[in-house]
């Protein structure tokens, strides 16, 4: 004997009251982030509210910066996704850095190509991942230095992008140290003239405005 039809009503179906603020900022979310692929965007997304963890979300729409031909997909907007989720830490674990890359529906290829730059195993210090990958957005250690000031000052956009010299020297020593082209002599002049400028001031940061302080091509 056949079951019967189960018959629902308006009465009987319960929408939870917060479900229309989620739906709301998770459309939102996706319309800045534009990710590549929705469904596995959209399982980091979920995945991170609901253990509370920063949300895998752009600040703002990027325009393309490559044709789809040619385009890996990373971005300065991306990496400053990832910073978000893991600047409270020094290091992380390369599985779940790697977790996150996917979640952003970024190439495995560019991830692993990044890691070649500066081998490692299980962990890496956030701050050279964040470095190197900055220095696979431009082609020279000036552009990524550009890229990772952007992402880590508190300035407002546009403005002069200030971070802490110590981090600016930490990072760019780190840098240098990957290309063969610059020699430590050259990078000491170069931190040291910038050094001049940072205690003039007496606050302690670099801005965008200082990085051709020499006249020497970097």
């Amino acid at each position: 004997m056949p079951l019967p039809k189960t018959m629902f009503c308006a009465q009987q179906i319960r929408i939870p009251p917060e479900l229309p603020d989620i739906l709301k900022q998770f459309t939102k979310a996706a319309i800045r982030t534009q990710p590549t692929d929705v469904l596995q965007w959209s399982a980091g997304y979920f995945s991170a509210l609901s253990r509370g963890d920063p949300l895998p979300v752009k600040d703002r729409i990027e325009m393309p910066v490559a044709t789809q031909k040619t385009d890996t997909g990373l971005t300065q907007g991306l990496l400053k996704v990832l910073h978000k989720q893991y600047s409270h830490k020094q290091y992380v674990e390369l599985e779940d850095l790697e977790q996150k890359w996917k979640n952003l529906c970024l190439p495995l290829e560019k991830f692993a190509a990044i890691l070649q730059l500066d081998p490692c195993e299980h962990q890496i210090e956030w701050i050279k991942f964040l470095a190197l990958g900055c220095s696979m957005l431009g082609g020279s250690i000036n552009s990524a230095m550009k890229h990772l000031c952007e992402i880590l000052t508190t300035d407002p956009e546009g403005g002069p992008a200030r971070i802490p010299f110590e981090t600016f020297s930490y990072v760019y020593q780190y840098l240098a140290g990957l290309d063969s082209d610059i020699s430590p002599s050259d990078t000491e002049s170069y931190l040291a003239s910038l050094g001049e400028i940072v205690d003039s001031r007496k606050n302690g940061t670099i801005g965008l405005s200082d990085f051709f302080v020499t006249k020497r091509k970097i």
